[in-house]
């Protein structure tokens, strides 16, 4: 098997995510504790947790919590679900069943690494990357041009990881025709699926619309459970599905049983939960908006389409990496450069620098930023004086 190179940004996390006092990067809404969850709970699914029996889970998932995540869309069933320990183990395992060294994939830039990192290691891949000068939209036309005899894949992330863009559907209809024409199978990372400010339109599934479409989903993000290690991919191809199970056997056989009933009792009261979290980063913007607004010229500002996070361009001196490690190391203030998301099959953006909008509790950090910035003395950021 051949070495797989560091995780950017797991490695920038284990060095920063526990220790900044002010964690204004992450990625997942504001969590819920055990407690709160369980007094979520109907009668059943809490004596379903309590009484549970803690031998080992069917590979597929739980039959139940498959059919409670199939309710999450509009044309699943559970037979069409499988459940994964987390989002990732399901990115390795797409990856792994359905590309080998003869195969050819395209990977839409910037993503999260092993979007990318996963088909490079298998197989020739090529980045087509999101225009910052329109939107964080996906030319189609450069897609297709990037098609080969051999492409077997294509991985894509709406609502965007880093920068909250969702795609405009007719856009997202002409890639899956695309799509389909040539063969194509879509890994759609919708992590980020129910989550962000008021009024956000989301796309449909790509499971509900496309026969090849795989929709990974997962409890971390939208739902702020990344402490369940449950994620799962919904596809119509079961044969897909099948082998992918094959293939978890050799990764964690199954999941946590504790946790499957966690989700279920989660998912039950989705609604609930995503209306929280959506609140939050409701209440966050307009933060934000008030801190871009004062500095400039210092940074550029735009909105998310969706999801917990947004993706400000910074135009100061030294460049975005020296200026996110001098601010967590001064103050104590985590953001996530660019550098995280570079690539090595597409350009990609180098000024940026990702904020998270999801969690409680930021006027302490936003007034810890504003404070390096006023020690530091704008005018000198921009001129490195």
């Amino acid at each position: 098997m051949p070495t797989l190179p560091d995780f950017r940004l797991e490695t920038h996390f284990a060095k920063w995510e526990f220790t900044a006092q002010y964690h204004l990067t992450a990625s997942d809404a504001e969590s819920i504790s055990l407690r709160d969850l369980l007094a979520m709970a109907s009668d059943e699914d809490r004596a379903a947790f309590e009484e549970m029996w803690l031998g080992y889970t069917e590979t597929f998932g739980a039959p139940d919590l498959r059919a409670r995540i199939a309710q999450t869309y509009e044309q699943q069933s559970a037979d069409n679900i499988l459940c994964f320990a987390g989002a990732s183990e399901g990115i390795f395992a797409a990856n792994s069943v359905l590309l080998d060294k003869d195969s050819h994939a395209i990977v839409v830039t910037p993503n999260y690494q092993s979007h990318e990192t996963l088909p490079v290691t298998i197989c020739s891949a090529t980045g087509v990357p999101l225009d910052p000068d329109d939107g964080w939209s996906l030319d189609i036309d450069r897609v297709a041009a990037a098609i080969q005899p051999n492409t077997r894949l294509l991985t894509m992330n709406f609502p965007h990881n880093p920068t909250g863009a969702i795609l405009a559907r007719d856009r997202y209809d002409a890639l899956i025709a695309l799509c389909r024409k040539h063969g194509i199978y879509i890994l759609h990372d919708e992590i980020f699926h129910g989550l962000g400010p008021s009024g956000t339109q989301f796309l449909p599934f790509v499971a509900d619309v496309y026969e090849r479409g795989l929709s990974l989903n997962v409890m971390s993000k939208s739902y702020g459970l990344p402490g369940l290690r449950i994620g799962w991919i919904a596809s119509q191809d079961r044969d897909v599905l099948a082998r992918m199970e094959r293939l978890k056997h050799y990764l964690s056989i199954c999941n946590s049983g504790p946790s499957e009933r966690l989700a279920m009792i989660a998912l039950a009261n989705r609604r609930a939960l995503l209306a929280r979290n959506c609140a939050i980063v409701d209440e966050n913007l307009p933060k934000w908006d008030a801190f871009f607004a004062r500095y400039p010229d210092l940074f550029d500002w735009q909105h998310p389409d969706g999801s917990c996070m947004a993706y400000p361009r910074y135009k100061g001196a030294g460049g975005v990496d020296a200026f996110a490690r001098d601010l967590v190391e001064q103050s104590g203030v985590l953001v996530l450069p660019s550098s995280i998301y570079a690539s090595d099959i597409g350009p990609v953006p180098s000024d940026r620098f990702r904020i998270g909008l999801g969690r409680r509790g930021l006027d302490e950090g936003l007034a810890a930023f504003e404070a390096y910035l006023n020690r530091n003395d704008g005018p000198s950021l921009l001129t490195g004086d």
